[in-house]
This record gives C-alpha cells, structure tokens and sequence, in this order.
C-alpha cells in the first residue's frame, strides 16, 4: 500500500509539472535544490546514501533531460532580487564532508561540469572516513563552493547562546581562515533552525541557510529556511526523478516543523 501511494503521487506530481512545462512557468514552481550525503555502495543503503553508480546515473538523468545545474550562489542572488530563475533549473549540495566528496564526486564534478556546493564542519576535518585538510583544498581549487554545516554538526535548536555562536560564527570564521574565501551559506545540520537561529545567521553574514524539509515557506522564499529535496538509492526511476525535479515537488510533500 505504501509503495502505491508513493507511485501515485510522483504520477501525479510528474503530471503537473509536464503541463506546467508545456505552459511555461507556474506561480508555485520553486527551483529544486537536491540534497545528497554519502556516497557509498553499502549492503542495506539508506535514506542519506547513494551509490556512485546510481548517482552517475542521476547525474546523466540530469544532462540528458535538458536541466541547467545552477550554484548556490545564483539561486541565492536570484531569491534576493525576487526573480524567477527558467524552468529545469536544478541546485546539487552535499551535506556532512564524506571522504567521497573528494574521491567519487570531484570526478563526477570534473566530467560533468556541474556546480555544486559540499557543507562541511571544521572539526571534522581528517577525521577517519571524512575530508582531510588537503582534500577540502583540492575541492575549493576545481570550484567547489563550501559552505559551514556547522562547528561540530550539532542540532542547533537544542544549544544555547553561546553554542550556536560556535557552530555559526566560529565555523564561519574557521572556514574562511582556511579557504582564504568568502563563506555566505550554512545548512543546518537536521534542518533544524528557528527564527533567532536564521537572525544569528544573518547578522553573521550568511547570506542563505539551507534546510531539509522543515520550515513554513514551502517556495523559497525565505533564504534563511531553503528548502531541499533528499535524492539517494531509493531514487531509482526516471518518474520518481521527474517528479521530484519537477519544481512543483515541494507544493506537494509535508512540511515538517522547522525544529
């Protein structure tokens, strides 16, 4: 029954996202910022794994299809100016600093071409099974935008003042020593924030915060609460991929509350 309803409705998402495309741009399309983990082939893949095959295939899925893979930066400078971005744009983050950030996707991200934005976590540099220092460098070097995730990926909600200051301002500052660049986006580990957690951001100097599915603003309008769709192994038909690529995904799946 579970499996029907999940068939149902990507049928009925990549439906209206077929007639909006035959129509052009609808009021309620929102560019689908994708959201990917690890990268790994495991025995029982989960909600945040993907094999590299399956995300090569995705990928293909992408370039095949027409869609324009957009950085964070153009959608956030997009979302500041209240314009709308062309039909099959696409946004592609990573989230946490796997070591396969460097080894299976930086190939992917040579051959492809794609922007894409990693979030990472100071302290869990050369942590076993993570980036290393050298690694993170070789990724700024090929264009590779990097964003905070956090000090220590801790669930903001949960800490006090002077905790969400090192995991926002601490790491920020941190990142920026070490990339010698600008840092402007966080993902927030979970997807939780609130509201203070998204006024810290700005008056830090962030530019955007980057969720799960949590939040109120289902349509992005909000750049401290963007939302993202979760792409992994169980992601495996061209329909499912249609329908959550679609633009019209988010005005269809539950919100959850933002902490």
């Amino acid at each position: 029954m579970k499996f029907l309803n999940r068939l149902l409705a990507v049928v009925l998402i990549a439906g209206v996202a077929a007639a909006a495309g035959f129509i052009g741009l609808a009021p309620s399309y929102t560019v689908p910022v994708v959201m990917y983990h690890q990268v790994k082939d495991v025995a029982q893949p989960g909600a945040d794994t993907v094999s590299p095959a399956n995300l090569r295939r995705q990928w293909e899925f992408l370039r095949d299809n027409g869609f324009q893979v957009i950085g964070t930066g153009a959608l956030v400078k997009a979302i500041e100016d209240g314009q709308r971005l062309p039909f099959k744009s696409v946004v592609i983050t990573f989230d946490d600093g796997y070591v396969e950030g460097y080894t299976e996707v930086l190939p992917l991200i040579r051959e492809f071409g794609f922007p894409v934005t990693m979030f990472i976590s100071p302290e869990f540099f050369d942590r076993d099974g993570y980036l290393s220092r050298e690694q993170i460098a070789a990724l700024r070097d090929a264009g590779v935008t990097l964003g905070s995730h956090g000090m220590t990926q801790a669930y903001l909600p949960d800490l006090d003042e002077q905790g969400l200051k090192y995991e926002i301002v601490t790491s920020k500052d941190q990142l920026e020593l070490f990339l010698n660049r600008p840092v402007n986006v966080l993902a927030y580990p979970v997807g939780g924030f609130n509201e203070p957690i998204k006024e810290l951001l700005q008056s830090a100097g962030y530019r955007a915060g980057f969720a799960t599915n949590r939040g109120n603003d289902r349509f992005n309008r909000d750049r401290y609460e963007i939302n993202r769709i979760r792409l992994s192994n169980r992601d495996d038909s061209d329909v499912i991929l249609w329908a959550k690529l679609s633009g019209y995904y988010n005005f269809f799946r539950k919100l959850k509350a933002p902490n």
